[in-house]
């Protein structure tokens, strides 16, 4: 009998690779589609890291790496969060993975047991729950609307809790939302974690040096969190090396032991070469990151302007990464001939076949009122974007 899991059964696809999909179609087709679906910075990784590479290939520094990547790799890695986030941590507290995916996903699968609670703030990136599925636990969504700047309170978060909560899995700066918590934030937060024996937090920082509001704050800088946290990183959006999948988990040494046995059995360490690639991203010079990131503030500021001219969407100003999370519930119930818009799913297709701009509606995210706009385009192709969406919400009555 032609059946698959139970687990993959319970699995859905990703909507962000499934409109990047539609929109290759359409492509194919022959129509100009801008496409805003998928988180990749549109830089090409930095000429000094492409050469990193190339001399591991010429070094032939091409047989299997030690499971939790290469020592040096990880003694950067440590020196990186001694550097810039004023935490201690030692190489044998570091797992590099195959990108910041899998460093997530192991520690799920490590630390979550069937019937295991994990918290997730909605709107939370596609992938988290589907995680939680995998391991057999029971994601637990905790809504913060546009009101709240997309960011859940620590009452929300002690209301949340029960006596089987094992994770909270928290993204700051997020995706999808751009939002960032304070310090004070995360304080507060923490507060909460700290009064419940057992409880960790997955704190996926993959966005880090995408910050347009000050200095980046990691919840395992509040004392005592360090014991209780997984920081998750990574190369791919600060370095523009999405392709690569090079990330990283650091952590307490039990859970950094346990990610490296599971890893060793179902991929083993990482591509060599990445490995190397990385190494000098974080080794070296650090001004291609802030190029990037005052690139990613003038988009931002671009794009947040355009879509305040369109009536009918509510928008926030997003102080990190680079997504738009726009509230589009006006929208909801009217019609383009026959076509009805009745979720923001509707929405988003709707907007890829009649405006030709690919976007994700926000039921994928845990928001069916909004939609996801990525800005890592040029600013020419975010203004197009834009006028192309104004147009086509224009049509419908």
């Amino acid at each position: 009998m032609n059946t698959l899991s139970n687990r993959l059964l319970a699995l859905s696809p990703s909507a962000t690779f499934a409109m990047s999909e539609r929109s290759a179609e359409l492509r194919s087709q022959g129509i100009d589609v801008i496409n805003m679906s998928v988180g990749e910075p549109d830089f090409h990784t930095p000429d000094a890291i492409k050469d990193a590479a190339k001399a591991a290939i010429d070094a032939n520094v091409t047989t299997y790496s030690p499971v939790p990547g290469y020592a040096d790799l990880k003694k950067a890695v440590c020196a990186k969060l001694l550097r810039e986030n004023s935490l201690k941590y030692e190489p044998s507290q570091i797992v590099v993975s195959n990108g910041a995916k899998q460093s997530i996903t192991n520690t799920v699968l490590a630390l979550v047991n069937p019937g295991d609670e994990v918290i997730i703030p909605a709107p939370y990136w596609v992938s988290y729950p589907q995680m939680v599925r995998l391991a057999g636990g029971v994601p637990v969504f905790v809504h913060a609307g546009i009101e709240n700047d997309f960011k859940i309170t620590a009452a929300q978060l002690e209301a949340a809790i029960t006596p089987r909560t094992r994770l909270l899995i928290l993204c700051s700066p997020c995706n999808p939302t751009g939002s960032i918590y304070s310090a004070e934030e995360l304080a507060a937060l923490a507060s909460v974690i700290q009064s419940h024996e057992g409880m960790y937090v997955i704190s996926d920082e993959i966005y880090e040096h995408l910050n347009y509001s000050g200095a980046h704050s990691s919840i395992a800088s509040v004392p005592g969190m360090v014991e209780r946290t997984v920081i998750v990183n990574g190369v791919s959006k600060a370095y523009a090396m999405t392709g690569w999948r090079i990330g990283f988990i650091a952590a307490p040494l039990w859970i950094a032991k346990g990610c490296s046995l599971l890893q060793g059995q179902y991929t083993s360490g990482p591509c060599s070469v990445s490995q190397m690639a990385a190494l000098a991203a974080w080794n070296g010079d650090q001004d291609c990151v802030e190029q990037m990131r005052r690139a990613f503030a003038r988009r931002r500021d671009l794009i947040v302007s355009l879509a305040r001219e369109i009536p009918g969407l509510e928008v926030n100003v997003p102080q990190g990464a680079f997504y738009l999370f726009s509230k589009c519930s006006s929208y909801f119930g009217k019609r383009y001939g026959e076509r009805v818009i009745r979720n923001s799913s509707d929405f988003a297709m709707y907007l890829l076949e009649i405006g030709h701009v690919a976007t994700v509606g926000g039921d994928a995210f845990g928001d069916p009122d909004c939609f996801r706009m990525s800005y890592a385009l040029s600013d020419e192709n975010i203004a197009e974007a834009m006028h192309r969406i104004a147009a086509a919400l224009a049509l419908l009555q």
